[in-house]
């Protein structure tokens, strides 16, 4: 779906900011870090324990958006001399800084995630440190796990080791110019590999059976202290880099498996009544689904810029709600221990800067890979960890969801009465006559009712904006 930009002019800034203060109140977001975590951060950041192992002779490259600061991860992909890959990533060690028990350790298991506002960031850690001496910045040497994941000419993983190291980024690269690089032929030979690792391993997922939905991006960007609602299609090189970060999340959680204990990030297979839902809801689009024809390699087979194929994309999603964490110790595997949509056991590791249950996991794969029993402040939180996680992502998943209401509200707020056109792409099973639409112009996705027909899913419509108010009511169509 391509991009579209709609400004918020100045008269709707201000009840923009005031709703979006109103709503961090309402989930109880932190304010301001405490005076002893931001003391504990100053000094974690001029002395962090630093490991033995140098690594800053790998000339590790990040992949983030152009502004991103808070960089968890870096990569080095080369060709093995007898035959496959091999994958360096490095994760940025917030252990190193962190000391359990203290202050910003608290802090951290109170804050869960960083929660992202289209007018400021709430870090789960001081910039100090994530924005800052923890981050993978260029040209910066950094403590870091490090991982070494061996791959066989296949894109299947042969062999896994993770240590404490030091590295050193050498660029910090965004998806666009990555993108530019590898289809122009100008990448180096470690960044042009992505496209080669990155493909070999999504024929791994269609493999397993597993599943990543190519489902266009509601996006809020800001522009000069303005704020836009866009549209963001994936690049091919967001699902290579994607990949790269399954791939250790995947390997991560085999450790933990052989090891006995961990904690794996899983999602139940879709139940009999959503499955044969979301069939009726091909059947109304239009997209042919033979029954012998599991619905991964469906979605695989469709195109974005379609809007049947868009609307189809949309109920898909609803087969992955459920997904949580799974404990398990003393070599008892978990009665689940599959992601649904990874078809694999796996791992949360890969952000700790972001989210407070990687830097946990990351501990197990070492202790892992060590054969050592895991530290004990480690143990001794693993039990808590899966409630913690749920509370901070149901917190971090509201704010997203809220923020977006709040900025389409903002910006359409001098427009109600306007007709619009529009894509239905859900429609309530119990109430047809409500539902979800698309807006392709403003980049809108809001509730419809107050029709006395069924809408037609997957069909354009013209709709009429009835409500629109940042404080109070989020954004309402109904049938023009």
């Amino acid at each position: 779906m391509p991009r579209r930009h709609l400004h918020v002019t100045g008269a709707a800034e201000a009840p923009l900011r005031t709703a979006l203060a109103a709503l961090r109140t309402a989930l109880d977001v932190p304010p301001e870090f405490p005076a002893d975590v931001l003391a504990e951060a100053e000094r974690a950041a001029a002395a962090p324990r630093l490991p033995a192992h140098d690594a800053t002779g790998i000339e590790f490259f990040t992949i983030d958006p152009p502004t991103s600061t808070d960089l968890d991860q870096a990569m080095h992909l080369e060709r093995r001399p007898g035959g496959g890959y091999r994958v360096h990533y490095a994760i940025a060690d917030v252990a190193a800084f962190v000391t359990p028990g203290g202050a910003l350790d608290a802090e951290a298991h109170r804050r869960v995630t960083t929660l992202y506002f289209p007018d400021e960031k709430t870090p789960l850690h001081p910039a100090l440190l994530s924005e800052g001496a923890a981050s993978l910045l260029p040209d910066q040497t950094r403590p870091a796990l490090l991982w070494q994941i061996e791959l066989d000419a296949d894109g299947a993983i042969t062999t896994t080791d993770v240590r404490r190291a030091l590295v050193r980024s050498r660029a910090k690269l965004d998806y666009e110019g990555v993108q530019k690089q590898i289809d122009s032929g100008t990448a180096p030979d470690a960044l042009a590999l992505l496209r080669d690792i990155g493909t070999l391993r999504e024929q791994q997922e269609v493999a397993r059976g597993g599943i990543s939905l190519n489902v266009p991006e509601q996006e809020i960007v800001e522009h000069d202290h303005r704020y836009d609602l866009t549209y963001r299609a994936p690049l091919p090189a967001d699902g290579w880099n994607a990949q790269i970060s399954l791939l250790t999340g995947i390997a991560g959680a085999r450790l933990m498996l052989a090891y006995g204990t961990g904690i794996l990030r899983t999602l139940p297979s879709a139940p009999d009544g959503a499955v044969a839902r979301l069939r009726r809801s091909a059947k109304a689009l239009h997209i042919d689904w033979p029954h012998h024809v599991p619905y991964a390699a469906v979605v695989r087979s469709l195109d974005p810029r379609e809007p049947h194929h868009a609307a189809f994309l949309q109920e898909c999603t609803t087969l992955l709600r459920g997904a949580g964490y799974t404990v398990f110790t003393g070599h008892a595997e978990p009665e689940l221990a599959v992601h649904a949509a990874v078809a694999a056991p796996y791992t949360h590791c890969t952000a700790p800067l972001r989210r407070l249950v990687d830097r946990y996991a990351g501990e197990l794969c070492l202790a892992a890979v060590a054969g050592q029993d895991p530290p004990d402040w480690v143990a001794t939180a693993l039990e808590g960890l899966p409630k913690e996680m749920a509370a901070g992502t149901t917190r971090a998943n509201t704010v997203e969801r809220e923020c977006v209401d709040i900025v389409e509200a903002a910006l359409l707020k001098d427009r109600v009465g306007e007709v619009f056109d529009a894509t239905v792409v859900d429609v309530k099973e119990q109430r047809p006559a409500v539902g979800t639409v698309h807006l392709t112009d403003p980049a809108v996705v809001a509730r419809i009712e107050g029709g006395d027909k069924p809408l037609p899913l997957g069909e354009r419509l013209r709709v009429r904006l009835t409500q629109a108010d940042p404080g109070t009511l989020k954004v309402l169509f109904a049938p023009a």
